[in-house]
């Protein structure tokens, strides 16, 4: 996935490069929202935050293991800005989870993307930009059907998660052509996995539970492992704005799963919202890479 450059520095080479976008975003959708249905049974066991942390410590140990990066050729610009990568990965994870135990997941979901909509409309150019994020933003609350009426803390909690997300993109670009996306967020994840330890205490019985600790190390590997490192094979294609609007095929992919593993049909409206989204996706992506 990635090879030597003439300075010794790794250089990000892509596996399957010919896949588009779109489709990688499916993928890695798909990944993230089955960790997350194992994520929620998880809550009845232990806390939203002690889940939280054990999907960041299990993805910390299957990425350092895989990428094993040699951080002692690392610049402290490098290593300081995957440790922020990586803290600010954490905590938008810690919050977000806390946030999804207080309210529906489709509405944690659809407010935060308020952080991605923000960074593509910050980066909009041109009228195109802005339709296609007017189409996505209407097709993302459209799936989730927000309902306003939530718990105060949820909110604040998934506004929280808002904002750090704009932060993982922003941050996240940065890292993926700055060194070796995937080494970095391996050294980030772990980073942020040891600044936030003191949530361990909160894990409880799992320590004791193999079964408990194979699940939270699942929940890292399919939330975490395989689509952060998707993002940052996109991100290091294209720009933050075009990565903001992909990012709403997330909830797209949610149906999807919703439909086939859980069998909940969806309505009229969700389906306008789908349309929305493919549409706005469509026409964003017809674009070059901003």
């Amino acid at each position: 996935m990635v090879a030597l450059s003439a300075g010794g520095a790794r250089a990000p080479r892509y596996a399957f490069p010919q896949l588009p976008a779109p489709l990688l975003f499916v993928l890695g959708g798909l990944s993230l929202y089955m960790g997350a249905a194992l994520a929620v049974n998880l809550f009845k066991e232990l806390s939203p935050s002690a889940v939280a942390w054990l999907r960041i410590f299990g993805s910390a140990v299957v990425l350092l293991a895989w990428r094993r990066p040699r951080i002692s050729t690392w610049s402290k610009r490098r290593l300081v800005l995957a440790g922020v990568f990586g803290l600010i990965t954490t905590v938008m994870n810690v919050t977000f989870y806390e946030a999804m135990s207080r309210m529906p997941l489709g509405n944690a979901v659809a407010i935060e993307f308020a952080g991605p909509v923000a960074v593509a409309a910050f980066g909009s150019r041109t009228r195109r930009d802005i339709l296609a994020l007017l189409m996505v933003t209407l097709g993302v609350v459209l799936i989730a059907q927000v309902e306003w009426k939530s718990s105060p803390l949820g909110l604040l909690l998934v506004g929280a998660a808002a904002v750090l997300w704009a932060g993982y993109i922003v941050l996240g670009k940065m890292v993926a052509t700055g060194g070796n996306g995937i080494d970095d967020l391996a050294v980030g994840t772990a980073i942020g996995a040891l600044v936030l330890s003191p949530l361990a205490w909160t894990t409880g019985s799992v320590w004791t539970s193999g079964r408990l600790l194979v699940l939270g190390v699942g929940v890292g590997v399919l939330s975490s492992v395989i689509p952060y490192g998707i993002d940052q094979v996109v991100l290091a294609r294209v720009g933050r704005a075009r990565f903001a609007v992909l990012l709403a095929l997330l909830p797209l992919t949610a149906s999807v799963i919703g439909v086939v593993v859980l069998r909940q049909i969806p309505h009229l409206t969700e389906a306008l919202g789908a349309l929305a989204v493919i549409l706005g996706v469509a026409l964003r992506s017809a674009d070059s890479a901003s």
